[in-house]
C-alpha cells in the first residue's frame, strides 16, 4: 500500500530499494564508501563494480579518511534501475554527543540538496541509521520527515521523494511517527 504526503511529493512504500526506477536512490553508506552490510551491501551487490570504482575515486580525491556523518556524495548507479546513487552516512545512535538528530537530518538534507544540484526530479530513501546503527525507528521517522518537509518547502526541483521500507511493520511505525 502506498501513502502520499505533501501534495503527492512524498510517498511511503514497502519494497526493495535496489529495484526503484528513480533518478537516484540513497545509500545508507558505511563511512569507508567501500560497501558494507544491510542497504549498503545490497546496493553494491545489485549495482555491480561501477559503484565501488567511483566510491574509491571519491575516497582518493575528496574524502581520504572516509565520508563524514551527515555528508553526501553521488555516483553512477551501475546496473541498478536508478540513474545515480547518493551515498550518505547516518549517525550511530548515542555516539554523537547529543547531535544524533542534527546529524540524521543532515544526511537527508544533504542528499536532497545533492539531488537538486544535479537537477534530479525523483529520489528514493531507505530508513537511514535505523538498522545496525540502532537509531530508534519512531524518532528517525520524526527527524527524517521534518527534514524532508523543510527541504521541499523551498525546493521546486524534486517532484517525488519516496521512502522505501523493506518490511510493512517498519513502514507502519514510520507512518505512525512521521511529521508531514
Amino acid at each position: 500500500m502506498k501513502h502520499s504526503f505533501l501534495d503527492g511529493r512524498v510517498s511511503v512504500i514497502v519494497g526493495d530499494l535496489t529495484k526503484q526506477a528513480t533518478d537516484a536512490i540513497v545509500n545508507a553508506a558505511d563511512p569507508t564508501l567501500l560497501g558494507g552490510g544491510g542497504v549498503d551491501g545490497a546496493i553494491h551487490l545489485a549495482g555491480g563494480p561501477t559503484i565501488l570504482a567511483e566510491c574509491r575515486k571519491i575516497r582518493e580525491t575528496r574524502f581520504p579518511n572516509g565520508l563524514p556523518v551527515g555528508e553526501a556524495v553521488i555516483t553512477a548507479a551501475g546496473e541498478l534501475p536508478a540513474t545515480f546513487v547518493i551515498h550518505t552516512v547516518g549517525p550511530q545512535f548515542g555516539l554523537n554527543n547529543g547531535k544524533d538528530d542534527e546529524l540524521l537530518a543532515a544526511a537527508y538534507t544533504n542528499s536532497l540538496a545533492l539531488a537538486a544540484e544535479y537537477r534530479l526530479s525523483s529520489i528514493a530513501f531507505p530508513a537511514i541509521s535505523t538498522g545496525t546503527f540502532h537509531y530508534p525507528k519512531d524518532r528517525a521517522a520524526e527527524v527524517s520527515s521534518t527534514a524532508i518537509k523543510t527541504f521541499l518547502s523551498s525546493d521546486q526541483t524534486l517532484d517525488l521523494v519516496t521512502l522505501v521500507f523493506f518490511r510493512q511493520a517498519h513502514a507502519d511505525l514510520f507512518l505512525a511517527s512521521q511529521a508531514f
